[in-house]
């Protein structure tokens, strides 16, 4: 009888702590909807905050006349909080290169969606999605500076955005054809298209799709692309559910044929 006793304890026990085990959700939940807590925080809010550029016309531009924010990377901030709130509600606060990062960490936005570059350097810091556009880093110059190619900028001077990763990959090339390139970096994009017209630099380089938002009469975009550039949209490491809704979204899109109708209504295509 006492062995009895003993392994109907043992049994008891056992039983307890499969019953424990399922009962713990997946995801920690402080409001015991089943919700992760990064996307209960933002139904509660009704807003989906998001890190956007201000300066990269089509992409993410604020238009000087009306202050209003719009582009392709507004447009999947727009689909995301459909997805997360059943409507379209964001509520932007402009990044740059630079600060876009500690916004993130500090969670003064809930994603960044910034003509943010995955690296493998990067994701050791954020949670990226699946690419939403491709593209290659450019060169910029003055149409009467008689600059062809990587090699013609020898000895001179290529204005890069500060924390951007268009300097690493100009360098790379730049050794492969034996040019000596010095950079000067900058926190926008349109402070490098004021220092080319200037004279202050010789070149601006970054990826070509935003440089054809500063195309003008005085300059040209040279033929030289390298270094494929694949946009993510960036959250906070640990917030997964938010990652992984974010995923599910640009997927969705993509099938749907969306996100290619976006790319062509801003001339991204």
């Amino acid at each position: 009888m006492k062995k009895i006793g003993m392994l109907l304890t043992s049994l008891l026990l056992v039983a307890g702590l499969v019953t424990g085990c399922g009962s713990t959700p997946a995801t920690p939940d402080k409001s015991g909807s089943g919700v992760a807590p990064e996307i209960q925080a933002i139904k509660d809010r009704g807003v989906l905050k998001v890190g956007v550029k201000v300066d990269v016309p089509n992409f993410g531009y604020k238009d000087p006349k009306t202050q209003k924010v719009d582009g392709y990377e507004i447009d999947l901030a727009r689909a995301i909080s459909k997805k997360i709130l059943g409507e379209e509600k964001i509520e932007t606060t402009a990044v740059t290169a630079k600060t876009r990062g500690p916004l993130l960490d500090s969670g003064s936005v809930d994603l960044v969606i910034a003509t943010f570059t995955v690296t493998e350097e990067r994701k050791k810091s954020y949670n990226f999605s699946d690419p939403y556009f491709t593209d290659g880093v450019r060169l910029m110059v003055k149409k009467d500076s008689g600059i062809q190619s990587l090699k013609d900028l020898d000895g001179k001077k290529i204005g890069v955005a500060q924390s951007a990763t268009s300097k690493k990959a100009i360098q790379e090339e730049a050794d492969k054809v034996g040019a000596n390139i010095n950079f000067l970096e900058y926190s926008t994009y349109p402070e490098i298209k004021a220092a080319l017209d200037s004279g202050r630099v010789d070149c601006f380089s970054v990826d070509g799709s935003i440089l054809f938002g500063y195309l003008d009469d005085s300059t040209t975009i040279l033929a030289d692309s390298f270094s494929p550039q694949d946009y993510g949209v960036a959250s906070k490491m640990g917030n997964d559910e938010l990652a992984k809704l974010v995923n599910e979204t640009i997927d969705e899109l993509q099938k749907s044929g969306e996100l290619d109708k976006m790319i062509q209504k801003w001339g991204l295509k």
